[in-house]
């Protein structure tokens, strides 16, 4: 019997989630960060915001109690509904109060730049 393997989700910035990004995809496993702006407790459907982009975040399948306006870290699965709004599927999420947001963007830059780098030595 095969063991299914979950993906560990990609690093992905909440304005990057739009229909032409490469990660916008039905089941893409992705990590996003952002600012807790909205929760329905009924649904369980938090909203974070990074700047002006937004994500529905599902956190049914969580055990976290949630803050407004704290910073939260998740990893889930990206679903597209026919309208193109999407919604993460979230399996893992985090509090991460207390990271400084522009300093995480700035290292995400660096290690895409570096991996680029990298894929670009080993294709030469």
């Amino acid at each position: 019997m095969a063991a299914s393997a979950i993906s560990s989700g990609a690093l992905v910035m909440l304005e990057e989630l739009n229909p032409s990004s490469t990660q916008f995809k039905q089941g893409a496993s992705i990590r996003v960060t952002g600012k807790l702006q909205e929760f329905n407790v009924e649904e369980a459907v938090a909203v974070l915001a990074d700047g002006s982009a937004t994500l529905r975040v599902d956190t049914q399948h969580l055990n976290l109690s949630l803050r407004m306006g704290s910073i939260y870290q998740f990893i889930g699965e990206l679903q597209i509904d026919a309208s193109n709004e999407a919604i993460l599927k979230a399996r893992v999420g985090r509090n991460v109060d207390g990271m400084d947001l522009n300093l995480y963007r700035q290292s995400l830059k660096l290690l895409r730049d570096f991996q680029a780098d990298q894929n670009n030595s080993l294709a030469a």
